[in-house]
């Protein structure tokens, strides 16, 4: 697929052709795949997203009930790391998790790995971001249990990213936290102070030793095989220097003022869970093989810029974040760990007060798109009146640029 021309004097990269992330996997993937080794997980992630809403999917024909207009689409790959494919699955996690928001304040704590963990991060993501779930999971119910913070269970969601505004690593975890905790046997809530939930300083102090802590069993096991720019950790005492050395760095960790209300930790979790590495609305355009995107800059006051990259190094950029197969990026600990969410949640409705959410049916495709877009996708888009209706499904038909 050739890149779209450049724009007049004059016209600006709003006016431009539309680019997205498929047009540039379609475009120069194969080529990439070919010069650089990538694993299973990278190599679905650009077949799938290549061959989303195309004929290589498959699709179906459907003819409007009225005036009998014929309108074809194309399957979804679904794929996770596909930018076009996550609004349906983020609102029916969405409409989960609003059943199991409580009256409480919820507040926001951010754990950020330090960049000199990244080529570990590269080489085995599986463990380095199981090790980031675990530490930040077991400091903050430790805070929890506290007698001197919480004394008692708290409730959380954490969410994987690894990116940041210009798909550099950046490896971090989101959680969205109980302002209160329940006390243990279930006898009270225990609300936090207005506004404070724990110390930082003591947060980031227990979180980056419990994270070195499991850093060093993984190599005392033998789990991290170190080559190549990494194989001065193959010696005992290069890893034991190598984690003072870590030790002794600057660990981010931070809490932020609790969310307005639960419509606010919706919203919230509606922004970050199912976020890709980038989405098609930062792309402007590629041109003579490069790729400009907008980022924004946070050191600078938050400033939209542009960015200009080769294709190579974007690709290799965006693949960087594209998790293990079947690794879960959205985990839920403490009162909303999977084993006992629905016990834990009812006991926290009656001594706060809150009736039990109601019984609702699970919404279907067209509604839930009604509800978020105002479109009827099943409404004949030329008369406006009939149905559209299924007449025909279509066999996935091989593309020029599909290498399966």
């Amino acid at each position: 697929m050739a890149p779209p021309p450049a724009a007049p004097a004059g016209v600006g990269a709003a006016r431009m052709a539309r680019v997205e992330l498929a047009d540039i996997v379609r475009a120069h993937g194969a080529a990439y795949q070919r010069a650089h080794p990538l694993c299973r997980a990278q190599c679905r992630a650009l077949r799938a997203i290549a061959r989303c809403r195309t004929a290589a999917l498959g699709g179906h024909r459907a003819v409007c009930t009225a005036c009998g207009a014929e309108r074809i689409t194309y399957n979804s790959c679904r794929n996770r790391h596909c930018p076009k494919c996550q609004r349906v699955a983020t609102e029916r996690w969405l409409a989960a998790r609003r059943r199991e928001v409580l009256p409480i304040p919820y507040f926001h704590v951010v754990f950020t790995l330090p960049h000199t963990l990244n080529p570990l991060a590269q080489s085995h993501p599986r463990l380095i971001y199981q090790l980031l779930f675990q530490a930040a999971a077991s400091t903050l119910t430790r805070f929890g249990r506290d007698r001197r913070q919480l004394g008692g269970d708290l409730g959380g969601t954490a969410v994987l990213h690894t990116w940041g505004q210009t798909l550099t690593q950046h490896v971090h975890v989101h959680c969205v936290v109980t302002g209160g905790a329940l006390a243990p046997a279930g006898a009270r809530w225990i609300p936090a102070r207005p506004g404070f939930l724990f110390p930082v300083r003591a947060l980031t102090k227990v979180f980056r030793g419990r994270y070195l802590a499991g850093l060093r069993r993984a190599f005392d096991r033998g789990e991290l095989h170190c080559t190549g720019g990494l194989a001065a950790l193959a010696e005992p005492a290069a890893v034991a220097a190598w984690l003072d050395e870590l030790r002794q760095q600057a660990w981010v960790v931070y809490c932020k003022p609790p969310f307005a209300g639960p419509e606010h930790v919706l919203a919230y979790l509606g922004r970050y869970t199912h976020r890709v590495a980038l989405s098609n609305d930062r792309l402007l355009a590629v041109l003579d093989g490069r790729v400009r995107f907008r980022w924004r800059d946070y050191a600078d006051g938050d400033r939209v810029k542009v960015m200009e990259l080769e294709v190579d190094e974007f690709l290799r950029r965006f693949l960087l974040h594209v998790v293990p197969d079947g690794f879960v990026r959205i985990r839920h600990f403490g009162l909303l760990a999977n084993r006992r969410r629905a016990a834990a949640l009812a006991q926290c409705r009656v001594l706060l007060r809150q009736p039990p959410p109601p019984v609702e049916l699970p919404e279907t495709v067209r509604d839930l798109m009604l509800r978020v877009t105002g479109l009827d996708i099943e409404r004949c888009p030329v008369c406006q009146q009939g149905l559209l209706r299924q007449v025909e499904r279509l066999a996935p038909a091989p593309a020029a640029w599909d290498t399966s």
